[in-house]
Parts: structure tokens; C-alpha cells; sequence
């Protein structure tokens, strides 16, 4: 068990109730889902992978070298 300690202020019978009950909550909580919708970092390698294409006049010839 935890002890809570008031180091400043002099809190009312109410306020500390109102702490305790939050952090009791708080405490009781499963922990958050991991989001599974978003994209691993492997699906999105290739965007940081590549430099974004700019197209205009001669960049055909110029996309072979880097």
C-alpha cells in the first residue's frame, strides 16, 4: 500500500478525496490499446526511402543519376 504525503498547502477532507479517488482510477486502469490501424514502419520505409519525384524538362535523363 502507498502512502500519500501533503508537503504544501493545507487541502480539505474533500479535496484529498477527490485526489485519492483520481489516482485510485487512475491506478485501476488497463492501459491503452496499442493502435493498430496505423501503418508499421516497414509499409512506410519507402516514403523516407526515396526523394519525391519533380517533373519538367530533361528529369527522365537526370533520374538515373543520384
Amino acid at each position: 500500500m502507498s502512502t500519500l504525503k501533503v508537503v504544501k498547502g493545507d487541502p480539505t477532507p474533500e479535496e484529498l478525496a477527490a485526489l485519492v479517488t483520481v489516482l485510485a482510477t487512475r491506478a485501476a486502469a488497463p492501459p491503452p490499446a496499442p493502435d493498430t490501424d496505423r501503418a508499421s514502419n516497414w509499409a512506410t520505409y519507402w516514403r523516407n526511402a526515396r526523394t519525391p519525384f519533380h517533373p519538367g524538362p530533361g528529369q527522365w535523363r537526370a533520374s538515373a543519376h543520384p
